[in-house]
């Protein structure tokens, strides 16, 4: 199959509105007004009005800007990011002014903890992502900027364990990096902005190099999850989640893409659906799916990156 069977597309629109217009935006072509219409739909419909009313009247989601881990103002932000809420939400504006006067490390990074002496990299990263997105002042990222580019390892990577002597780049902490500067190029930023296309010039190569799930030494699979598609991501890696950022970016097609593409066409069940294989533990605002179901979210996902780099499954 290489084009989108119009079955799966009806099953796909037939989904909560954040899926409609994913759908319509990325497989349909549809006319910018619909696409318009249907993210407007996200604030007051479905999982988009979910998010949005559990709110505090503080800003803040969950207990604050990272407790409890999956309902914090954090990863609901990037939920909503995610799911393709309007940039100009004012519900998100609060709360990301909240982050970058409150969470920023003498470091110039985001610090979640009182306790901690250095920033986190991977969070920093997901901030620059969501902060971007939504519109947050160009001045209030610099210095986000400026801690990430100084992050960067030798491999060309990122790892968030480096303050604990880590030396090769995770993943994980890469994908992140690399999500917040694509969006914080989209969003029109052009601070050291030939820097940022070289650091992310570099985190691609260490990705490509490692087959995207791969060790670069012994070739085998890093992690047996990062295998396994998962929604939301959360901070972690997986291959779906590395592909589909090469598709956002508008990245060409790369032969050492070619190992993760084969595990991801053979995940499609025969109903000719993606599934969802693995949901992260942890208190949640409400589930979108369940975990050994067709997922909605990785058949659209898994169909944009197939359709993008033009390959037959």
């Amino acid at each position: 199959m290489s084009a989108i069977d119009k079955n799966i597309a009806e099953r796909l629109i037939k989904g909560d509105i954040s899926i409609q217009y994913q759908v319509h935006r990325d497989l349909l072509g549809s006319n910018d007004a619909l696409i318009s219409k249907l993210q407007k739909r996200i604030e007051t419909e479905g999982w988009g009005a979910r998010f949005l009313n559990a709110q505090k009247e503080n800003g803040h989601w969950g207990r604050g800007f990272y407790q409890p881990k999956w309902t914090s103002t954090h990863y609901t932000l990037l939920d909503l990011k995610n799911i393709g809420l309007p940039q100009d939400n004012p519900k998100t504006g609060k709360s990301i002014h909240m982050i970058l006067d409150d969470n920023i490390g003498k470091d110039g990074g985001v610090n979640y903890s009182k306790t901690l002496k250095k920033s986190d990299v991977c969070i920093t990263g997901m901030v620059l992502g969501f902060a971007s997105y939504f519109k947050a002042p160009d001045g209030k990222l610099i210095s986000l900027i400026d801690y990430l580019l100084s992050a960067q390892m030798s491999d060309g990577g990122w790892n968030c364990e480096h303050i604990h002597g880590a030396t090769h780049s995770s993943m994980h902490t890469t994908i992140s990096v690399l999500e917040g500067f694509l969006e914080y190029g989209k969003s029109g930023g052009r601070y050291r902005a030939g820097e940022i296309e070289n650091a992310e010039g570099r985190g691609i190569e260490f990705m490509l190099e490692h087959r995207l799930f791969q060790s670069h030494r012994t070739g085998r699979t890093m992690d047996k999850k990062m295998l396994m598609l998962s929604y939301p991501s959360r901070w972690r890696y997986d291959i779906l989640r590395g592909l589909d950022y090469f598709r956002s970016r508008g990245t060409g097609y790369d032969k050492r893409m070619n190992a993760a593409v084969e595990k991801l066409i053979k995940k499609q069940r025969t109903d000719k659906m993606w599934p969802l294989q693995m949901k992260h533990q942890g208190q949640v605002h409400f589930d979108m799916e369940v975990p050994g179901r067709p997922s909605l979210w990785n058949t659209l996902r898994a169909l944009r990156v197939l359709t993008y780099f033009k390959l037959n499954f």
